[in-house]
Parts: C-alpha cells; structure tokens; sequence
C-alpha cells in the first residue's frame, strides 16, 4: 500500500490482478450478475486509486477489499442502482414442473416481497445478512471481517430474519 500511497502503477497493478477474480466472485455471489460483478470491483479499484493518499488500511488489504467491494454492492443494491430482472430470467430459464400462470404470478410476487424485505432491513443487518446467506460466511467469519462480536452477529441475523419472515407471512395473508 506504501507503493501504491507514492503513485506506484506497478504495485497497483499486482494488486488488481492478485485480486480481481477473488473479488469478482464475491459480488457475483450477491447479485448473480457478471457484468454488474466486474463493475463494482472496478469501481472500487479506482476509488481505491483516487484516494490512494488519504487512505488508511489498518488491517489486511484483502480485508480491506473484501469489505469495500460488500459495502459497495449493499450501497447500490440500497439505492437501487442494481438490475434485480436478471433473477426473474435466471429462475425462469431454470427447469422446473409447469406452473400455472397463477403460480408463476405468485412466484413473482413473492421474489418482490423478498427483495422489498431485504432493501429494507437497517443497514447493518443487510451487511451481515449478505454476507452470512449470499457469501455463505459462517457467524464467526461474519464477525471477525466486522469487527463485531458473534453475539452481534447472531442478533442482527434474528432481526434480519423476523423482517423477512414477517414481509413473507403478511403476503401469504394477502
């Protein structure tokens, strides 16, 4: 980082290169999307790279990174700067028995209720919600890339929970 702080390209090439993929593969896992994957981690190297004198890193660059390429995707999904339609091509292209055009509405409807749940949990329980169900992260994992205690972890994940189930039940009342 030291290079990279003195406006060294090489060092902030082999830093991308190391990385990239790893990163990649993580936003992918949260939104299912290549292109909107590669995007996020290029946004963030070059926020990176534009900040590169004011920038702090106190713990592991890969850390670093890991939590800024999350923070980043959370903020867009947040914002709704992300395109949630490649979900409903992806399930449909999947095999599956045939449905009914009020199964495939109800389904529909469900995924949006899902997705309005999500988008509206505190942003705290969204970060470690991503990261426990759409990285597969365990509560430990969780924890230690926030610096949070596993109790907190737990707690956020059950808040988390209680939201999305209660957006679920109060649909199937509908």
């Amino acid at each position: 980082m030291q290079q990279i702080k003195a406006g060294d390209n090489s060092a902030y090439d082999t830093l991308f290169r190391k990385y990239y993929s790893y990163l990649c593969m993580v936003v992918l896992r949260m939104t299912h999307s290549k292109e909107q994957a590669e995007d996020i981690v290029q946004e963030v190297f070059l926020d990176l790279w534009r900040k590169k004198e004011q920038i702090e890193i106190n713990s592991a660059v890969k850390a670093y990174l890991h939590r800024s390429v999350v923070n980043k995707t959370l903020n867009k999904i947040r914002d709704k700067k992300l395109d949630f339609d490649r979900d409903e091509e992806k399930l449909q292209s999947v095999p599956t028995m045939q449905h009914t055009p009020l199964q495939k509405m109800q389904g529909e409807e469900l995924q949006n209720v899902i997705k309005t749940a999500f988008e509206s949990l505190p942003e705290k329980c969204r970060i470690v919600f991503s990261m426990v169900k759409y990285e597969a992260m365990s509560y430990k994992e969780t924890a230690e890339k926030l610096e949070i205690s596993v109790k907190t972890v737990e707690n956020q994940m059950s808040k988390a929970l209680r939201i999305m189930r209660a957006a679920i039940n109060e649909y199937k009342r509908q």
